[in-house]
């Protein structure tokens, strides 16, 4: 499973992210309303800077896409990174000292956006790999009490509101990151930690199946998170609180 050097990249965004800062720090000065802020969109050169032009990502198979997704889940993110649960540099660095209610503000501001999402980028897996991928993500692995993925992200793989992400059009190597690190303990959510759970009980041979055949599907056009699930979670997770739980 190849998967990026962290360090390097987020020593170099650091570099490109200290001249943008001063503005996400200015406007988030305690005065500043929840209401949108005029010249949001320039505001945002520091997320853009990695996450490319309104959130929609870029081609280096790293940094995800931010547009569209749901603004309880962005938000989360956020706060995560400024309080340390999540870690990497630049993300820490720059939202450090921003209050909540900017925070909320940039949450807003990209899950409004909805930019065209690109092809699918050119896959190596082969196709058992793919076919593996498939079925964990469809179907999960009942004999191990492994949900599968569209048992929480919906159907569609278009996440759920208000706190659960979209899984489409996401590259393979941030997909690849994001399991190892919450394998490894590197990465943390409100608990009970349901992501931790699973991708503790996947193999890397599993994660990467899973992430090369999410990274090789087209995004429908009609592409967005669902309002509710048709059921209720496999698991309690502490970032979308339910009464209903499947047992």
């Amino acid at each position: 499973m190849r998967l990026l050097n962290k360090n390097v990249k987020g020593t170099a965004a650091i570099v490109l992210g200290i001249g943008m800062a001063c503005g996400l720090a200015t406007a988030a000065a305690p005065e500043a309303a929840p209401a949108a802020i005029a010249g949001m969109a320039d505001r945002m050169a520091a997320c853009t800077a990695c996450h490319g032009k309104q959130g929609r990502a870029t081609a280096d198979g790293y940094y995800p896409r931010i547009a569209g997704k749901p603004e309880a889940y962005l938000l989360n993110q956020l706060q995560s990174f400024r309080d340390g649960q999540r870690r990497y540099p630049m993300m820490n660095y720059l939202l450090a000292n921003l209050s909540d209610d900017y925070l909320q503000q940039i949450a807003r501001f990209f899950a409004d956006q909805h930019p065209p999402y690109p092809p699918p980028a050119p896959n190596e897996a082969s196709a058992t790999v793919l076919e593996r991928g498939r079925r964990l993500v469809t179907e999960g692995d009942p004999q191990r009490r492994l949900p599968a993925c569209v048992a929480c992200h919906a159907p569609s793989l278009g996440g759920v509101q208000p706190g659960i992400p979209g899984l489409l059009g996401l590259p393979r190597d941030y997909i690849n990151a994001q399991l190892g690190a919450w394998r490894n303990g590197d990465r943390t959510a409100r608990t009970p930690d349901c992501m931790a759970a699973v991708a503790r009980a996947l193999s890397p041979e599993e994660i990467n199946a899973a992430s090369s055949w999410l990274s090789a599907q087209a995004v429908p056009a009609d592409y967005a998170p669902a309002p509710a699930l048709p059921a209720p979670l496999p698991q309690q997770c502490g970032s979308q609180p339910q009464a209903g739980v499947q047992r």
